[in-house]
């Protein structure tokens, strides 16, 4: 595999290659759906790479048809299913390679789809575990969940959680991403995972995080949010009210960028999101619906000089308004 193939590909890019490959799929014959979708190819060499790594994992899975290929993508079970046909042997080593350099550092898919628990694009979950934590777990999440008589540990493969632990429990509880621990010190808590590193934001009493490559850690209290690297902890920043919103299905804003909004709204649908580059910095403040997001975007419309360019339902852009 040559260097630019192995580069890795951020979720949102992967999402709406995912998508693009769905929705061909069920409508092979479209035109008008295919010009949007060379479009949307040609429009960035991440996109390309993404379309290629797809075309990679089906060859690996040996996917053909479009309806397998949907199952595999849209199915952990199907992974798990293929991988056990596979056995232990040479074949099984050769998969794991192909998926490792498909996967790359920055995103991996084969941890999402094997996660204990995962969300799809869109889709939030509630879980409750045996100690009495309470998870919520946000849109495109999956986490491992690893207790034992010493510890309760939560893996945060991809996405962002909500967490109330258990008190009755006098084991330590920590939650683990690429980039380090967080040690619940009886809490509720956010933990992020980003392009940049891991947000962690304590909502209720303190959380202790430690960076992976480092042997201090540092206690965060209510109302505190910092960026974790693997290597260091970011500054200290004050924690937005509004931060966990999005558990009671709303994104809540004050005076941020468009597009940093609608990059925002474009998580919790599946396809392309994306804004004009000539409107990008206007500012907004609002509430806005996480689970229709087109009503979102609507409730744009009587507030900013804006209009929405639906191509098909999986390419949507906010542009400037267009004098009548």
């Amino acid at each position: 595999m040559n260097q630019v193939s192995s580069k890795p590909v951020s979720a949102q890019v992967l999402d709406a290659a995912i998508a693009w490959q769905l929705s061909l799929d069920s409508d092979s014959g479209n035109p008008v759906e295919r010009e949007e979708f060379a479009k949307w190819h040609a429009a960035d060499e991440e996109h390309a790479r993404a379309w290629r790594q797809l075309g990679m994992l089906d060859q690996r899975f040996n996917v053909a048809s479009g309806p397998a290929r949907a199952a595999l993508l849209q199915s952990r079970e199907g992974i798990r299913r293929r991988v056990r046909k596979l056995g232990s042997g040479v074949a099984s080593v050769l998969l794991f390679i192909g998926l490792a350099l498909f996967a790359g550092e920055r995103f991996l898919p084969i941890d999402y789809w094997l996660a204990d628990h995962r969300t799809a694009t869109g889709e939030q979950l509630t879980l409750h575990l045996a100690d009495g934590t309470l998870i919520n777990l946000n849109t495109h999440s999956a986490l491992d969940v690893r207790f034992d008589e010493k510890q309760r540990r939560i893996f945060l493969r991809e996405g962002e959680v909500l967490i109330e632990t258990g008190h009755n429990d006098a084991r330590p509880f920590i939650v683990e991403t690429r980039d380090g621990d967080m040690r619940a010190l009886g809490t509720r808590f956010l933990v992020k995972r980003e392009d940049e590193g891991t947000r962690l934001s304590v909502l209720k009493s303190a959380v202790a995080a430690r960076p992976q490559s480092s042997p201090d850690e540092q206690v965060l209290h209510e109302g505190q949010q910092v960026l974790m690297r693997r290597d260091s902890l970011g500054p200290l920043a004050t924690l937005n009210s509004s931060a966990d919103a999005w558990t009671r299905g709303m994104l809540v804003v004050d005076n941020v960028r468009l597009e940093d909004l609608v990059h925002e709204l474009g998580r919790y649908r599946p396809g392309h999101l994306g804004v004009a580059s000539d409107i990008a910095d206007l500012r907004i403040t609002g509430s806005f619906p996480l689970h229709n997001t087109d009503l979102a975007l609507t409730a744009l419309l009587p507030t900013l000089p804006v209009q929405i360019e639906r191509h098909t339902s999986w390419w949507v852009t906010v542009v400037a308004k267009t004098a009548p």
